[in-house]
């Protein structure tokens, strides 16, 4: 518990620059914290979050503090930690912080508590659903259009509602531009292991796949590196990974958490906030499938054509082909007081 407090306090956690602060002026600063399950250095899910957390220090000008976590005891730890220093808004950075928050938030009713592909709610309580499965369509269909071998890999950290449904979309708008497409679904069993990730990625390959969609935090730079090797396509997810192999990486299916982050910041310092579950895709401009400038004159103009055609009715509400993956705002899980 002391390593801890001492953790938060002088940012001792060897993965990041665990606390910052700016100085505004103002006697109180708010106070926000980021819990993430795996290293800021993915270059993905993780380190997204950490940028939300330092355009949140920049633009409101609060003291900030990041921990990565490593089992669900310390979710609870930190997230009570947290509320006990008067921390404004800790964000629970992932499906899995749902219990915790469960847990934990009730007994600190002044602390705002934010999960992330989550759906928990309650006074202090918001989850964020990201329509990832939104672009994960758009890029299936991208895909369908570009495989030669007609066997797509679909490789992820562990399988978790969110995960699942992103690759039911991915593989609809596979086979929506290609009926032949065959589809692998594989899953690491956790988010770090880069080996493992790769060794995955070389087995679907061996199996003939010629394009793979990740989403597997820091144990997908080792799919990138099979991808490399093999001269395989791949397509980032999370944030823009297209130029962490950018010979290889066709697209990334992107969730802009700074700008997710920032906007639930601002609500939070501006009084505004209410305990709900927080949808954001497409239309908020969230969630978008980002081409790779290299590879935008190879895709075949009536692909592109397509794809900016969902994308429109994505924008508009009016796409309906998704509507049974998602789960709707009712199902939200309820946090009792």
């Amino acid at each position: 518990m002391l390593a801890t407090l001492l953790c938060t306090a002088v940012g001792c956690n060897k993965d990041s620059a665990a606390t910052d602060s700016t100085n505004t002026g103002s006697t109180s600063p708010m106070r926000v914290a980021l819990l993430t399950p795996g290293p800021i250095s993915d270059q993905g899910w993780n380190g997204g979050a950490y940028n939300g957390l330092l355009a949140i220090r920049d633009s409101l000008g609060a003291e900030i503090s990041h921990i990565q976590t490593k089992t669900p005891a310390e979710f609870d730890e930190n997230f009570r930690q947290y509320g006990a220093q008067n921390y404004s808004l800790v964000f629970g950075h992932g499906f899995e912080y749902q219990d915790a928050a469960t847990r934990i938030a009730p007994q600190f009713p002044k602390t705002v508590y934010v999960v992330t592909s989550g759906r928990v709610v309650a006074p202090n309580v918001a989850g964020v659903a990201f329509a990832f499965e939104q672009a994960s369509y758009q890029a299936g269909m991208l895909a369908g259009a570009m495989t030669k071998s007609n066997i797509i890999g679909l490789i992820a950290g562990t399988e978790i509602p969110p995960v699942k449904a992103s690759f039911a979309a991915f593989a609809r708008g596979a086979k929506s531009a290609n009926a032949r497409v065959k589809v692998l679904i594989s899953y690491i069993g956790n988010w770090e292991d880069v080996s493992a990730g790769k060794e995955l990625a070389l087995t679907h390959i061996r199996q003939g796949a010629d394009i793979i969609f990740q989403n597997a935090d820091a144990a997908g730079l080792g799919i990138f590196q099979a991808a490399k090797e093999n001269k395989v396509l791949v397509f980032g997810a999370n944030a823009n990974q297209n130029q962490v192999a950018p010979d290889v990486v066709i697209a990334s299916v992107v969730i802009d958490l700074p700008k997710a982050l920032l906007m639930i910041a601002r609500e939070v310092k501006d009084g505004t906030f209410k305990g709900r579950v927080i949808d954001l895709g497409v239309s908020q401009d969230v969630v978008r499938l980002e081409v790779n400038p290299a590879f935008a004159a190879r895709i075949p103009t009536n692909i592109t054509a397509a794809i900016d055609s969902v994308g429109k009715q994505l924008r508009a509400g009016t796409f309906r082909t998704l509507d049974d993956l998602l789960i709707g705002s009712d199902s939200a899980v309820k946090i009792k007081p």
